[in-house]
């Protein structure tokens, strides 16, 4: 099968997004201008730039309370800062709960039963019992074609990682499972590893 996206799947369902996948969620907190905490899942997601470490994660949608984006987009504008929260599949259903289109004076850490704590190098709350932490000042917002495409791009200023994650001096994913994202409303786990040296080693 092929197909031009300007011209329609002829599927039930869009396959783009169950083609590009596993992708790792972004959990994102963010605080507005008001103080007002938000929590939301981000599937475009990812690491882009070892020194100085960066992030970045899209939003692709608006909410009518919002204008042109959502929560974390907006926050982000107001304030410049942002935090990753990584998800562990423990944490499937609180995740879930916080994908919501819940209006803007929504708390999704009360909705979701998560215990927030602050972060050290930016003014923002954070999942405290996450596997671990990325705390974030904003470098840019792009602008994508297509409306309300938003992609953030944040320099890493914090990094919390819980402690039994740590094993013999090295970050284990395996010790808490990443929640990946698959397509439609599947999602995947990770549940083993295993490791390649380089043709160069």
């Amino acid at each position: 099968m092929f197909y031009k996206p300007q011209d329609g799947h002829g599927l039930p369902h869009n396959p783009f997004n169950a083609i590009v996948t596993p992708r790792p969620i972004g959990w994102i907190s963010t605080r507005g201008a008001d103080g007002r905490d938000n929590l939301a899942p981000y599937s475009f997601f990812n690491a882009v730039a070892y020194v100085p470490p960066q992030v970045m994660f899209a939003s692709t949608g608006a909410k009518e309370d919002r204008g042109d984006t959502k929560d974390s987009v907006a926050n982000i504008r107001e304030t410049g800062v942002f935090c990753v929260n990584i998800v562990e599949y423990a944490m499937c259903d609180a995740m879930n709960q916080s994908s919501g289109p819940w209006d803007k004076e929504t708390d999704e850490f009360v909705k979701a039963g998560l215990t927030r704590a602050e972060c050290e190098t930016i003014a923002c709350a954070r999942v405290a019992a996450a596997p671990a932490n990325l705390e974030c000042k904003l470098t840019q917002i792009v602008q994508l074609p297509g409306e309300a495409n938003f992609t953030v791009f944040g320099e890493v200023t914090g990094v919390h990682m819980r402690d039994d994650c740590l094993k013999d001096g090295r970050f284990d994913v395996l010790s808490f499972n990443p929640l990946s994202r698959m397509g439609y409303r599947d999602y995947t786990v990770v549940r083993e590893a295993f490791s390649l040296k380089r043709p160069d080693e």
